[in-house]
């Protein structure tokens, strides 16, 4: 495992909400534990004081912008039927809906804070397979199509680019914002996997299986640099997801753990040369070994942090 010597910057802005984990089946495929492990993990590097922001309680009118009420408020009550929660994938629990309901709130501030600072890292997010009125593969409300139309409509940016390197494409983020003019959604990820139905996005690179670190990284540079020059967004919406790691349970690609730290350090560094303010949320990742997980997630975090 690649470690980084050089000093980092404490002052870089963290958002976090004590109730993205809460008890939950150890053995379940999603872990929720990883949450409050990762912000352990950053707090042991030394990155947490001042500079943590905790975003307030949600709840389904917030997300009424961009998904179906109905959809939420049966959602909250525990009202979907047994099919609609298989889809999700997740059993149903009031601290799941607390969790559910703040986290993108924590997306939208992580957001705020990188267009007063630059760069801001949300210690969750990155629920892309939800859509505007269902939820798939243990996403229940989009934070990315939520934070990005929200600016919008505030008046804070004219355009975002969300950047989603998740190992699975972003169907749900690609359905809901498909007709949005000043939204530009780009999913780099492997092609023959979840979601075995894919949505347009107004890009999407399909990766093979087995894909390794050089032609990886060459790929993920192009695809940016093109895009910060065409779209020349206001905003960069970056879904670091971990789980293109060689080892990940779900991912597929054989992307080495400094493969990760490149990617990260490549996307936020070419973010900051072009000016463009960044804020990123974790995406996926599948492990057994629950603090090995929590190590790859705090990867963009102190990449962030050695800018």
């Amino acid at each position: 495992m690649y470690i980084n010597r050089q000093p980092l910057n404490t002052r870089l802005p963290l958002v976090y909400h004590p109730n993205y984990s809460f008890s939950f089946d150890p053995n379940h495929r999603f872990v929720m534990s990883k949450f409050a492990n990762l912000y352990q993990q950053v707090k042991a590097l030394g990155l947490i004081g001042d500079n943590l922001y905790q975003p307030p309680l949600g709840s389904p009118e917030a997300l009424e912008t961009v998904h179906c009420d109905t959809y939420l408020w049966d959602l909250w009550r525990n009202q979907l039927d047994d099919k609609a929660m298989r889809r999700i994938g997740l059993p149903w629990s009031e601290q799941l809906m607390a969790r559910t309901f703040t986290a993108p709130l924590g997306t939208l501030k992580t957001a705020e804070l990188a267009l007063q600072n630059g760069i801001a890292c949300h210690l969750a997010g990155g629920t892309h397979h939800a859509h505007y009125d269902f939820g798939s593969g243990y996403c229940m409300v989009n934070d990315l199509a939520f934070t990005a139309t929200t600016l919008i409509e505030q008046g804070k940016v004219n355009n975002v680019l969300i950047f989603d390197l998740d190992v699975h494409q972003g169907d749900g983020t690609a359905a809901m914002l498909k007709h949005h003019p000043y939204v530009f959604t780009c999913s780099i990820h492997c092609e023959k996997n979840f979601p075995f139905r894919k949505h347009q996005s107004d890009l999407d690179i399909g990766l093979a299986n087995n894909l390794k670190d050089a032609q990886y990284l060459s790929i993920v540079e192009d695809t940016l640099k093109g895009l910060l020059s065409d779209v020349n967004p206001d905003l960069v919406l970056y879904d670091a997801g971990v789980d293109i790691w060689e080892h990940d349970g779900l991912g597929k690609l054989d992307i080495s753990w400094r493969g990760l730290e490149q990617r990260d350090a490549l996307v936020l560094k070419t973010c900051q040369q072009a000016g463009i303010p960044v804020a990123t949320v974790i995406g996926g990742g599948y492990d057994k070994d629950h603090l090995r997980l929590a190590q790859r997630h705090a990867i963009v975090v102190e990449q962030a942090a050695l800018l």
